[in-house]
């Protein structure tokens, strides 16, 4: 029988070894310097001459597509647009969303990319919880998502994207959280693929969370530390 990401999660985690260098950046940060400089990470990694790292960041405005993106889902291209290898479809990235670029060793930690994918979620799940904001994962749907009944039955939206790529079993890219983002920004893509009329974007703010983004790493590096293992500033 194949487990559900929530089982997996639910597994004991892999040894995770050393501790996890944590780094928040200030200012916004473009998106080619970030991918440059996270390539020349995951290689020092994999090379044994530097330790795991998450990266915590915000963008200026723009898109991503992953390698499963669709050409029609970009509906209205009003902010740059860049192609990455991550998976997924694609997303938007600004102020107010907190990025995180997580480099892990994945053989060291199990050499498992579902259970790194359901980890992730289970970050993200215990970040919101910290908040009293309930966010759930979706067997079709990768992320994490909160239930809008005030919009309707069955309505559902995204607060949490994942998109991962794994190299020499170093992962890059991540995940992004979104607190309070122009969601308008989202109008220009199906977000992830994902169109149907019941499924949407949320924020923290949208959903009466009035939270600072110092506030959201604190609660972000808890819950990293219960789910991945302990790390260090740099």
């Amino acid at each position: 029988m194949v487990n559900t990401r929530d089982r997996i999660a639910a597994l004991k985690p892999a040894p995770a070894g050393a501790a996890v260098e944590w780094r928040a950046e200030a200012a916004p940060v473009a998106y080619e310097a970030a991918v440059a400089a996270m390539e020349a990470r995951v290689a020092a990694i994999s090379a044994g001459e530097a330790c795991e790292l998450v990266w915590l960041i915000e963008h200026p405005p723009l898109y991503t597509a992953g390698t499963s993106a669709r050409s029609e889902d970009l509906l209205d291209p009003r902010f740059p647009v860049f192609s990455t290898g991550r998976g997924g479809q694609f997303t938007y990235h600004g102020p107010g969303q907190r990025v995180a670029y997580v480099m892990l060793d994945l053989k060291r930690r199990g050499g498992d990319v579902r259970r790194f994918v359901a980890d992730l979620e289970e970050w993200l799940i215990r970040t919101l919880a910290a908040f009293n904001i309930r966010g759930e994962r979706r067997e079709d749907r990768v992320g994490v998502w909160v239930r809008r009944p005030d919009k309707g039955e069955g309505c559902e939206d995204k607060i949490a994207a994942i998109g991962i790529r794994v190299k020499r079993w170093v992962s890059l890219h991540g995940i992004s959280l979104n607190v309070d983002p122009d969601l308008a920004h989202f109008g220009g893509i199906v977000p992830c693929g994902v169109g149907l009329p019941r499924y949407g974007v949320t924020s923290f703010l949208d959903l009466g969370h009035m939270v600072s983004m110092p506030e959201v790493d604190m609660a972000m590096r808890a819950a990293f530390a219960e789910v991945f293992g302990p790390m260090r500033a740099l």
